[in-house]
């Protein structure tokens, strides 16, 4: 069976090519893959779980890249073993084209199944290979085109919440500092005096016979009315 379809992805094709060649990448696109080791620049070998129908098998077997054409794509085929359940194999031509900043993929597929699975009728076959083929591309769009961008909020309050603790222990060292020196006494009148040059400055006038720190009494003598 041949399946074609066409994949729009927000990245340059020189991304996207080097995607199709990470193993990282293609597990976490290539449907019920459980484990995918690269052997070489171009050969992997991957386990697959998949459903078929009421059929399920897992599929052992080798991942091959050919006509390497970087950025502008390349031939991938596999080939795997089921066990009682059969075997399957199938290939896929994948051409990059720059689209501005994004890149479109187009690719032709190709599948075949043999032993169990074939006795199962080919219009299943054909709507699962198709549905499975296109979950990948899906995936595998979603995967490379996620914006840089999406990161940046997280590494924002990373470097708020360092900057906070730096400023915490700043404060934390000043205010033991300070009552180590004036004792609590000393901090509360310290802190009265400044409280008093403030609020003299912006303007606040004292009740009479209230108590005045000494350059609010000062001021007053000076500015009447404070």
């Amino acid at each position: 069976m041949d399946m074609t379809g066409t994949q729009r992805i927000e990245a340059p094709r020189e991304k996207v090519y080097a995607a199709l060649n990470n193993v990282d990448v293609l597990k976490q696109c290539i449907p019920g893959c459980e484990t995918i080791e690269k052997l070489s620049d171009t050969q992997m070998r991957a386990t697959v779980t998949l459903r078929v129908g009421p059929v399920k098998a897992s599929f052992i077997g080798m991942v091959t890249l050919s006509d390497l054409d970087p950025p502008n794509g390349y031939t991938i085929t596999g080939e795997g073993s089921g066990g009682a359940a059969g075997f399957a194999k199938g290939g896929a031509q994948v051409r990059l084209e720059a689209d501005g900043k994004a890149t479109i993929l187009n690719y032709t597929a190709k599948a075949d199944i043999g032993g169990k699975l074939a006795q199962l009728g080919g219009r299943l076959i054909d709507s699962t290979a198709k549905k499975l083929a296109g979950d990948f591309f899906e995936k595998f769009g979603s995967v490379v085109g996620k914006p840089a961008e999406a990161q940046a909020p997280a590494d924002t309050a990373s470097k708020e919440g360092w900057l906070a603790k730096i400023l915490a222990s700043i404060g934390g060292f000043l205010q033991g500092w300070l009552g180590k020196i004036l004792g609590s006494t000393g901090a509360l009148l310290l802190g009265l005096g400044l409280y008093g040059h403030a609020c003299c400055l912006v303007g606040h006038v004292h009740a009479a016979g209230a108590f005045q720190p000494p350059i609010c009494a000062a001021l007053s003598q000076t500015s009447p009315g404070i």
